[in-house]
């Protein structure tokens, strides 16, 4: 019989493979009530998107992550969903630092530059 992890190919080890292209940020760096998380292209076939942890806090709930288009204006990919008042928030955070998500997406900057690039919202 042959390995699980083997015989599943496809979908889960890219899923797996975009896991390691992003960087997951708590409350305390972004100012938002949840974890976000942003990401490197990869081998994505579509635009900028940051993931978002509708549940506040630090805690992550993985199966229900939310996508958020950066460009050309913040919006939610379906089928997720935020309440207004998240949603707002999390354009007001990418309007505040879009260049630094582009260039992190783009592969222009590292983890370590991103993070320092960064603002909180106030």
């Amino acid at each position: 019989m042959a390995d699980d992890s083997i015989a599943r190919g496809g979908a889960d080890e890219a899923a797996d493979d975009e896991a390691w292209l992003m960087a997951n940020l708590p409350p305390r760096l972004t100012g938002l009530p949840m974890i976000v998380w942003v990401q490197e292209r990869g081998g994505a076939r579509h635009d900028v998107r940051v993931k978002v942890n509708p549940t506040h806090g630090p805690r992550v709930d993985y199966r229900n992550l939310v996508s958020v288009a950066v460009r050309p204006v913040p919006r939610v990919i379906p089928p997720g969903q935020l309440n207004a008042a998240d949603f707002g928030a999390v354009s007001d955070w990418i309007a505040l630092n879009r260049a630094t998500i582009i260039d992190y997406w783009d592969g222009t900057i590292y983890t370590d530059e991103m993070l320092q690039r960064l603002l909180r919202l106030p």
